[in-house]
């Protein structure tokens, strides 16, 4: 199926190739390198602080049960930043050159419940290379429950998604941990996805099934023996852990991607090719958000930048918000989009406004109308 969608070589411009040559000048012309500064590094050991550093609190020294939950949140959020802020770029490549060094930052991903396996051949490349295409990008694929895309089924349930969505973004996480990252394995191994890898098929299973059960005995089991609060509650405080870490992650990619302003990439249904080529397509499906926000741009990991990050995957977050004028004049130059919201709860607000027309019934038009 992926040799079946293509992008439309036709109407290729020289966008990409002149907008390459001029950030490959920013670069030269500074004297700086495309990876990660002082203060990614500095960053980088923060959001692991913030994670494991409560966790220890909890283990060793609270006695009291609000403390305890506030501790939760806490490490919620700091799972989320090691996602947005950390993980999500050693795992493009982006963090180093020393590939050894982004493969074990990219390993972060396994102790906040996830798959770096996983991630890498959903994010990099389905949802990268596939951005907004039904039935590709699983990012916009979640079952029967959502309705993200025009080209999906409509369900008399989806009415409410506007509603319901919120919940579903914060239980995202905890997916991953018990089913969705051995759904997935599963898929990916038959669609011959697991290849790229460069590992044995048997080697990935087993890495998963290790990290699984030491992430459960670690961040579950410990606290149940150890946390003061009774089983019960570290039980419901861990759901909430990944509840605000679900919701966090949902609330900054969603509005990147599924807004209003989104032509979703619908392949031509009997030659399967998309009707822009990729570059322009990823300006058609992306969106940045609050980009005069320095606090929330260094939480998020410059993923407010989107459009910056899906064009230059492979450059650290920490340089999106400088390249981001060269994206933009050069976009305007060849007559492409580039959508911009000044807020992060103006895009949020698009976000659930496109999920309540999505639920609506499609309007049918009439045969010789």
């Amino acid at each position: 199926m992926l040799n079946q969608i293509k992008y439309n070589r036709e109407n290729k411009t020289d966008f990409h190739r002149v907008l390459q040559s001029r950030v490959n000048s920013y670069f030269k012309e500074k004297g700086i390198s495309k990876h990660a500064n002082t203060n990614m590094i500095l960053k980088t050991i923060f959001m692991i602080a913030l994670y494991l550093v409560p966790f220890t609190l909890m283990l060793t020294m609270v006695s009291n049960t609000w403390m305890t939950a506030f501790i939760w949140v806490v490490m919620g959020f700091g799972m989320a930043g090691i996602g947005l802020s950390v993980m999500h770029d050693a795992n493009h490549g982006a963090y180093s050159k020393n590939q050894t060094i982004n493969m074990l930052l990219g390993n972060l991903m396994n102790i906040v419940g996830g798959s770096d396996v996983n991630w890498r051949v959903q994010h990099n490349m389905l949802h990268h290379t596939y951005t907004n295409v039904s039935g590709m990008d699983e990012d916009i694929d979640s079952g029967l429950l959502m309705r993200f895309s025009p080209e999906q089924q409509h369900l008399k349930g989806h009415r409410f998604q506007f509603l319901y969505a919120w919940f579903l973004y914060g239980m995202m996480t905890i997916m991953w941990v018990f089913s969705k990252d051995f759904k997935q394995f599963s898929r990916y191994r038959k669609l011959g996805l697991l290849k790229s890898q460069g590992k044995s098929e048997s080697g990935m299973l087993s890495k998963l099934i290790i990290f699984k059960v030491a992430y459960i005995a670690v961040f579950l089991v410990l606290p149940i023996i150890f946390s003061p609060v009774a089983w019960w509650l570290t039980v419901l405080f861990f759901i909430m852990m990944h509840f605000v870490a679900g919701l966090t992650l949902a609330c900054i990619f969603q509005p990147a991607h599924v807004i209003p302003s989104s032509d979703f990439n619908a392949p031509h249904p009997e030659t399967g090719v998309i009707a822009n080529d990729w570059a322009a397509s990823q300006l058609l499906n992306t969106a940045n958000f609050a980009p005069r926000s320095k606090i929330f741009s260094w939480y998020v990991g410059g993923l407010n930048y989107q459009i910056e990050h899906h064009l230059f995957p492979t450059i650290c977050h920490v340089h999106y918000k400088h390249i981001s004028r060269i994206v933009k004049e050069t976009a305007f130059e060849y007559g492409l989009p580039y959508y911009s919201y000044q807020t992060f709860t103006k895009a949020l607000a698009e976000h659930a406004k496109l999920l309540y027309h999505l639920g609506k019934p499609p309007v049918m038009t009439k045969v010789g109308a």
